[in-house]
């Protein structure tokens, strides 16, 4: 499908790529300090992009994942760990607004805190206990009612620019239900106490994006935190989880072409000792450009084209297999495309501070982030073999079968 852009989709691929030559200058001073880029948040935050996926009926901009994806590929190559922290925010505010199964008092809150207040909320769901290869989470985190609002006992993982964000947006467990089924969407304010931060993201890529481990020891949280109540989270997981999966994969699309224009650049300038031509004549390295040039053209049409069917058809078999199909292929082009760049590349791009090193250790990520490749292919599997997911449980404990499950 031939994707023509209108002049609004133009401007706002122009925007992001001013911001993102921008992020691209302090990129990796964030990276080597595993530090949060607030800065660049507060670029964002100025150009409207808390509210850029919020319903226009709520005051937002009304983006879609067409319009998102172009928007994260670009900033992406400026700076991953921003496009990859920031999209938190729009991956939580955006499906707590649309969604018919959340209350209205909810989206409309949530609406204002991001339009109106313009605060960042971070999200997190992910436990000790979660386990991505067969698909199925429990709950440890658990809220109890009590006078005027709830009491918040846990620990979530991988809390994405958990302290630059003003809320961060949980998935609880509350205390007494018995269906495994049930949660609760409970917004934690930064300063709530009782809340911890333990700084353990020392990690291989994206490491600006901070995703530390939270704490949550007796957090009260008020009533009017408690943003959606249910016996029932699937519901909600499918008419919503799409936004979650689909709107991290066009990152790892910018992650791969940024590794493809540093070393392309290093390839036209560089000409070693003796030769009258530069590297980019190479007949070896004219055939590893070509393959890497075809390899994101052919995942950004994938990613492209997901997009497009989940804005027309909104989660359908048919669009989540394109989900999945992207997915999987932009996990496995960025690991090949950042590797194959700095092999390209050489020995003046393994030194810390070289983009490039930086692109291959941020794309390394590409496969394991949610949702994983094994994970796609198991989906992807289901969809053209015609199989019913019920009838592929997976194989649980029967201690493990009693306890919460859930989530994203």
């Amino acid at each position: 499908m031939f994707f023509d852009l209108s002049d609004e989709q133009k401007q706002l691929v122009g925007l992001c790529r001013e911001l993102a030559a921008d992020f691209a200058t302090r990129s990796g001073d964030h990276d080597r300090e595993g530090s949060h880029p607030h800065e660049n948040y507060d670029r964002l935050r100025e150009e409207g992009f808390l509210a850029h996926n919020i319903g226009k009926a709520f005051g937002g901009g009304g983006a879609g994942l067409f319009d998102h994806t172009l928007a994260y590929e670009a900033l992406a190559e400026g700076c991953p760990a921003t496009a990859l922290a920031f999209n938190m925010h729009a991956s939580m505010v955006g499906p707590l607004t649309e969604s018919d199964y959340v209350p209205d008092d909810t989206r409309r809150f949530i609406a204002k805190l991001a339009v109106e207040d313009k605060a960042m909320i971070a999200g997190n769901f992910s436990e000790a206990t979660s386990t991505s290869l067969i698909g199925e989470r429990h709950l440890g985190t658990m809220a109890k009612k009590v006078d005027g609002g709830w009491l918040i006992n846990g620990r979530k993982m991988f809390a994405s620019m958990l302290q630059a964000a003003d809320y961060c947006a949980i998935l609880t467990y509350p205390e007494g239900e018995t269906d495994p089924r049930a949660g609760l969407f409970i917004l934690i304010p930064t300063e709530t106490e009782g809340r911890s931060v333990i700084e353990n993201w020392d990690v291989l890529g994206m490491r600006a994006t901070r995703s530390d481990s939270m704490v949550l020891k007796d957090c009260f949280i008020p009533e009017r935190n408690a943003l959606y109540l249910t016996d029932n989270i699937q519901p909600f997981r499918a008419d919503q989880a799409h936004w979650f999966w689909a709107s991290y994969t066009p990152v790892y699309l910018g992650v791969a072409a940024a590794a493809y224009k540093e070393v392309v650049k290093v390839l036209k300038d560089r000409k070693p000792p003796g030769y009258t031509q530069s590297l980019a004549y190479h007949p070896d390295a004219r055939r590893k450009v070509a393959e890497m040039a075809v390899d994101i053209e052919a995942a950004r049409l994938l990613v492209y084209n997901s997009a497009w069917m989940l804005d027309s058809q909104g989660p359908t078999p048919e669009s989540l297999a394109a989900l999945f199909r992207a997915k999987y292929m932009v996990g496995e082009m960025c690991s090949k495309v950042t590797g194959m760049a700095l092999r390209l590349g050489g020995a003046h791009t393994i030194f810390k501070g070289s983009r490039i090193e930086q692109m291959f250790r941020d794309g390394a990520l590409a496969p394991i982030q949610a949702p994983q490749a094994d994970f796609c292919l198991l989906n992807i599997a289901i969809h053209e073999l015609g199989l019913d997911p019920a009838d592929l449980p997976p194989a649980l404990t029967p201690e493990a079968k009693d306890k919460p499950s859930p989530a994203f």
